[in-house]
């Protein structure tokens, strides 16, 4: 334990400055609740640009170890080198939300496939919820293969897995896998249970959310639901149960995704073909030409997931979707460019 006060002359010894007193240890556990709770990136990097004795402690492997997700909001344009750095710094320091984020980020950003498999794998043996999802999501579409090395009992494993940790989107893509028979043997009346269970999962996780946030605030009042980066309102999440709330925090990482391909290096992929999940707050893009499912009613929207489309349904596609013929070119072996996803049983 080190205690690094210095002795100062006689004549000084009333001015001596308490923070240079303190232990080390003792340092870093306070940095470490700063990390854990720190709202965005540059509130915990201010802390360690403070001085050279913060910034040495605040790279302590027990800091990075701590720091929380908003730690990793980082947005595309502001990502380099030195932000590459500092993420690996988190992931050697066993920051499973750095593992999550950084191999998301090499996955599809940086096409370092094997990579940001391996560390959203890291994440997702620690039973990172999140991991465990992105990577069922993964198996089911064949990202970063050929639509032939989809392995559908892959993703329903990891989905099962991730819905047991409470996460309301895996448990309502196991649920349609169910009712469908996608993956695994169908169960109809189980399906159905899970697409239950995730919408009563929803309805609390929002509601929680909304009387913490203001406890006097009444359900039934009325709210404009506006997502960022978006110049048009929508619909609220829960409008099937007649309330109007806020939706679930997206991702840090899921925002990154959606600037770096409309706005940032990688909207020149967008160009030549592939196409983002039509999901506002997804960003997981294509890495092959129809690669995601298209509704079945409009064919205008692409979605990586049941659990974005069901998502997006409720929130905005309900109020544009309209029947309409459409001809896809098919490039990759699937009738009609890919496969389609029906609105009629979105729960």
């Amino acid at each position: 334990m080190k205690r690094p006060f210095k002795h100062l002359h006689k004549r000084n010894t009333d001015k001596h400055d308490f923070f240079d007193a303190l232990f080390d240890d003792l340092v870093v556990f306070i940095l470490s609740k700063l990390s854990s709770t720190a709202s965005s990136p540059s509130q915990f990097i201010n802390i360690l640009s403070t001085c050279k004795r913060l910034n040495r402690l605040g790279l302590h492997r027990m800091v990075l170890s701590k720091a929380g997700p908003k730690v990793f909001s980082v947005k595309a344009k502001n990502w380099s080198e030195h932000v590459h750095r500092f993420f690996k710094l988190c992931v050697n320091a066993g920051n499973l939300d750095a593992c999550y984020t950084l191999g998301m980020i090499r996955f599809y950003c940086l096409k370092n496939r094997a990579s940001g498999l391996s560390l959203m794998a890291k994440a997702a043996m620690k039973s990172h919820a999140q991991a465990l999802y992105s990577l069922a999501v993964i198996q089911f579409n064949g990202s970063g293969g050929t639509k032939q090395e989809k392995d559908l009992r892959a993703g329903v494993a990891l989905c099962a897995r991730a819905s047991l940790l409470g996460h309301i989107d895996a448990l309502r893509e196991l649920g349609h896998c169910l009712q469908d028979g996608y993956g695994v043997k169908q169960n109809v009346s189980e399906g159905r249970r899970l697409l239950v269970k995730a919408n009563a999962l929803e309805l609390a996780f929002v509601i929680r959310a909304v009387t913490s946030a203001s406890p006097s605030r009444s359900l039934s009042t009325s709210s404009v639901l506006t997502w960022r980066a978006v110049d048009y309102t929508v619909c609220p999440l829960l409008s099937d149960y007649g309330y109007n709330v806020a939706v679930p925090v997206v991702q840090p990482v899921n925002w990154l995704m959606r600037e770096w391909f409309e706005t940032g290096p990688g909207r020149v992929e967008m160009v030549e073909g592939l196409r983002l999940c039509a999901h506002i707050g997804c960003g997981r893009p294509e890495t092959r030409a129809h690669e995601f499912r298209r509704c079945s009613v409009c064919g205008k929207v692409n979605y990586c997931s049941r659990g974005c489309q069901a998502l997006d349904w409720k929130l905005r596609h309900k109020m544009e979707c309209s029947p309409e013929e459409l001809v896809v070119p098919d490039n990759d072996g699937g009738a009609g460019g890919g496969d389609v996803l029906g609105n009629d049983d979105v729960v």
